[in-house]
Order: C-alpha cells, then structure tokens, then sequence
C-alpha cells in the first residue's frame, strides 16, 4: 500500500523505529541511516550488536552506517533525503539542528518532504531539554498510577509509551502523506511520550473528568467486571463481563452459583462494582472452560507468552512470521494485524545487521529532486530473505545532480571530469564495505579502482539501495 514511499529512519531505541516499522508493514522502503560505532544503541541492549529489543522494533528495514555528524557524511544524508519521503527523528528539541539535520533545512531543500519529530517532553516548556524513556513518559502522563499499587511500586509490563508514541508518529505520518497527494507540499509531524500517553487513556481521564476522583489501578476491571481466576487443571482464565445482564446471568448458571446472584452484595451491577474483591473471591473457587463456552461467557485461557504457539486459536490466526537472515538464521516476529479486503501485506525480512546495505546510484537525488525508476537489482531487501552479490553499475548518473558537497567526494574519488556520466568498473568485487569518512585518499587508474577491495558504499555493494 505503501510501496514507492521511502523512509529514512535515523531513530534509536523505540519510539521513531516502532514508528518507521509500521510504514514498512505497509509497504514502505525503509532505509535505516545508523552511526558506524554501533549503531542504534538498542543493537547491544543484551549484548551483541542483534538484541531481540533490536530486532522487535527494526524488522523489514535496511541498514546504512554513515556517520552524518561529519561533513562528508552528513553530504551523502542530504542527498538521500533529497529522494525520500519521509524522515523519522527522536532526539531532544535542537539536537537535529545542531547536527544540520533539522526540519527546516531538509524541507528546503526538499518541499515534499514529511518530517516527524518526536521528542519526550515536546518542544517547549519547561521539561524540553530533559532526557526520557518509556517509564518518565508513563510517570508524567499519570499512566504509571494506572498499572501499579503504592504498597508494590515496581515497574511492570512491556515499553507502552514509546510504542504508543510510534503508533501516534506513524498515524501523523499517513495523514500528512494523504495530504500531499493534494497539496504536493509535506509537512512537519510533531509528536512526545507525555501526550501520547495521555491521548491514550482517554476512558481514565473522562472518569476523573467526570467524577473528580483519580481513577485506581483496579478501577477499570472493576467497572468492566473482569477476573482472574483458576480453573480445576491449574490454568487460570481472564472473564470479561462488561455490562451486560446475560453474560452475569451465564456466568452464575455455568459455575452452579445461583446464590451469588442472591446475595445483596451482588444483586446488581452497581453492586458488583461496589464489591468487586468480595466478588473476586467469591468467584475464585475451581470450574470448567467448556462451561462458560456453553454459557457464552466472555473469557479467555490467561496464556503465558511461551504457550502463544501451543493454542489452537492463535495457531489459527498465524500472527507468528519466521525469517531467515544469512548470518543470524532463523528468526520469529509478530505479523502486522491488519488485513486489507481479507489479505495481510506481505511478511517483512529480517532486521539488519549494522551497515548491511550499502549506498547506491538510485539512493541519490536525481536532477530536480525528481524520482527515478529503481533497476531491478536494487531490490528492497527488507522483504527479501537473500540478495544476489552483485556489482551495481552507476551508468546514467551525473555528478552534477548531486549536492555541491556529495560531488566533491565524489570527484576526489572517482575518476572522469566533473558533469560527466561515470560507470563502476566490473570487475570490482565488493567485500568488506567501506564506510563514507573511511574512503581511500586517492584512487589510481582511469577507471575507479578500490584499494584492498573494499568498496565504496555510496556506490556499490554486495546489497545496493
């Protein structure tokens, strides 16, 4: 759906990675733009440069090492994003500006370009400057009072907020690349943790809203009648009864407990809510499954993360994708979970390794900012397993086309006068990658040779973009 759209992604950890995962689930060409030493620091959240944190959040993209922080390479970013789409940034108010990637200078430089900036705090106030992470943005937004007790203060549950927060990025993203199409302009998306947070838990607020009393952590499932409870194998179960008379009236028939429905501390739903642990542990007494199926009452088995796979219905959903990388094998991710008249969009590859693909000739700006067709073997290796080792051909790119700063790297490393069409000789093998503030000082030959083979990743590459 989105195919055509290319992505810069140059976040870290969460929040703008999340975000540009999403589009790539959407058909979107991710390019993820990661500094040489190390990359994302994610990469080495559990040791290694591959963490499974790493991987959750990157899968479907491909990975440049440029170190755009230096002339040369901030250069080569310029001109990529004179072809991109879309440019995905976390970092504090200024930092892009300091590192001459702020929205204003791209956009410039690139009208249609649609920039999303998220930051933790926003970016004013008195908190910008601050740093943050998921749980600060929890904290603020009051999401944390939602999820734990005072007298059990530990941090419980996934990242919420950074993924909430790229959910809310990529939601603003897909609004202002529509919006294009009509005015041919992009735009600049804002977004932080803290509201994100807070447009999240819009049912919390309208109850305080509402009843000036801060909502508690078993408040919801009190008010929505939802349980834990075990069942006579050991397994627990979550049912939901919701307002609904029938569902309490099927509950009460499938465990036999007409009395329940007697007692005055359950008589009504307004009752129930009221007494909400007496009834828990009135209802923590054993029973069947097939029961409350018999009954139509809301529940589930309560499964824990390793028994996902062993369940029949999630079997059935196949929400489970496997990927094979050459280098780290086989790998699982979770499928996107949207599907389009019945059919989901095509299972991303791998997540890449730090500085896997390697710059090419169709990555750069074409004269006019225009788009140019990508030649076939250009593929996007995010939703290919393997790609073809091959010796791209920039025949049909003029120098002149790219920045003034991109073409002085250019003419210092490869041979032919400036302003004229060049072409990567044959017989150059790419092997082990050179990064852009690594390129040999001087080239011989009339031809573009590369010492020791390696390769000029803005040119060629065993994975070329």
């Amino acid at each position: 759906m989105l195919e055509g759209v290319r992505v810069l992604d140059l976040g870290s950890f969460i929040t703008a990675p999340y975000a540009a995962m999403q589009l790539a689930e959407l058909g979107a060409d991710v390019i993820k733009v990661e500094r040489p030493q190390g990359g994302d620091p994610f990469r080495a959240f559990a040791g290694g440069l591959y963490s499974p944190q790493y991987q959750a959040h990157n899968r479907g993209k491909r990975s440049l090492a440029l170190d755009y922080a230096k002339p040369r390479g901030l250069a080569v970013l310029s001109s990529m994003v004179a072809r991109a789409d879309v440019i995905i940034v976390n970092l504090r108010p200024g930092a892009a500006e300091r590192l001459g990637i702020g929205a204003e200078s791209l956009q410039a430089a690139n009208p249609r370009l649609i920039y999303c900036s998220i930051t933790g705090f926003g970016d004013d106030g008195p908190n910008r400057d601050r740093p943050a992470y998921d749980t600060v943005g929890q904290a603020l937004s009051g999401w944390l009072s939602l999820f734990h007790e005072s007298s059990d203060p530990r941090i419980a549950g996934p990242a919420v907020c950074d993924a909430i927060t790229g959910l809310f990025a990529a939601q603003g993203i897909l609004a202002a690349l529509y919006e294009r199409e009509r005015t041919g302009r992009g735009r600049l998306v804002q977004t932080n943790m803290v509201e994100s947070c807070l447009a999240f838990a819009t049912e919390p607020l309208a109850q305080f809203f509402s009843s000036g009393k801060a909502v508690k952590p078993f408040g919801r499932t009190a008010l929505s009648q939802s349980f834990v409870l075990g069942c006579s194998d050991g397994r627990r179960i979550g049912p939901h009864l919701s307002s609904p008379e029938k569902f309490w009236q099927g509950l009460l028939t499938a465990l036999e407990r007409p009395d329940l429905g007697e007692d005055e501390r359950f008589s009504s739903r307004e009752a129930c809510v009221r007494n909400y642990e007496s009834l828990a542990a009135a209802l923590a007494a054993t029973f069947g499954e097939q029961r409350l199926l018999a009954e139509d009452v809301p529940f589930s088995s309560a499964l824990r993360l390793d028994q996902l796979e062993d369940d029949a219905y999630v079997r059935h959903l196949q929400p489970i994708s496997r990927m094979h990388h050459p280098r780290q094998g086989e790998l699982r991710g979770v499928r996107h979970p949207l599907r389009y008249d019945g059919k989901r969009p095509a299972d991303l590859g791998a997540p890449p390794e730090l500085g896997e693909d390697k710059l090419g000739a169709a990555d750069r700006a074409r004269p006019g900012g225009r788009r140019g067709k990508r030649s076939d073997p250009l593929r996007h290796r995010g939703r290919c397993a393997t790609v073809e080792p091959h010796v791209e051909s920039a025949a049909g790119l003029n120098i002149a086309s790219a920045s003034a700063a991109a073409q002085q790297i250019i003419e210092a490393h490869c041979s032919g006068p400036s302003g004229s069409p060049w072409t990567m000789a044959p017989e150059i093998m790419a092997t082990t990658g050179t990064r852009i503030d690594e390129m040999p000082a001087t080239l011989a030959g009339s031809r573009p040779t590369i010492a020791n083979q390696q390769t000029l990743p803005m040119l060629m590459g065993s994975r070329t973009m």
